[in-house]
């Protein structure tokens, strides 16, 4: 009785709402887990739980994913002497760094000042990857003031940025 109060005192004050059947299949798998730990004499892996239960994969691991505790970002996950490691840090992606989300908005911003013409050379060259003679033959000037309006707008381009 006590056990049971405990129980739902947990599924009520939880801070993630999960289904009965998702818990449910939770529960299973780590009864499974457990018992395939002794027999194994390791930890089994998720397609070897799947398996012994025979259900896909995907099931294991969201009713696996659904009763695990949420963890803030901010949670320390090693610290040596200097600054601790969190799990922010872990988990980051590269591409979308707060450095380089700025970086995009200060080439947007340096792009709108450009004129439509410098535009579409740095289009061309730089996202079709045109030589300057292409560029020329398609915009029906000479390679030499590819040449020149591509510097020119490389450098205002440069000088929004870096300021």
């Amino acid at each position: 009785m006590i056990c049971g109060e405990i129980r739902r005192y947990l599924r009520d004050n939880s801070p993630i709402r999960v289904s009965r059947s998702v818990r449910d299949t939770a529960y299973r798998v780590l009864q499974c887990k457990e018992r395939l730990m002794a027999e194994l004499g390791r930890e089994a892996t998720v397609e070897e739980l799947a398996k012994a239960m025979d259900l896909p994969v995907a099931t294991v691991c969201e009713a696996m994913d659904a009763v695990s505790a949420p963890v803030s970002l901010y949670e320390p996950v090693h610290s040596d002497s200097g600054d601790p490691l969190l799990v922010m840090d872990q988990i980051r992606d590269p591409k979308s760094s707060d450095e380089r989300w700025l970086e995009e908005l200060a080439l947007r911003d340096a792009l709108a000042e450009l004129g439509e013409r410098e535009k579409r050379i740095l289009a061309l060259r730089y996202y079709d990857g045109k030589t300057q003679i292409e560029v020329a033959n398609a915009i029906g000037i000479s390679q030499a003031q590819v040449s020149r309006l591509e510097k020119g707008a490389l450098s205002r381009l440069k000088k929004a940025i870096v300021s």
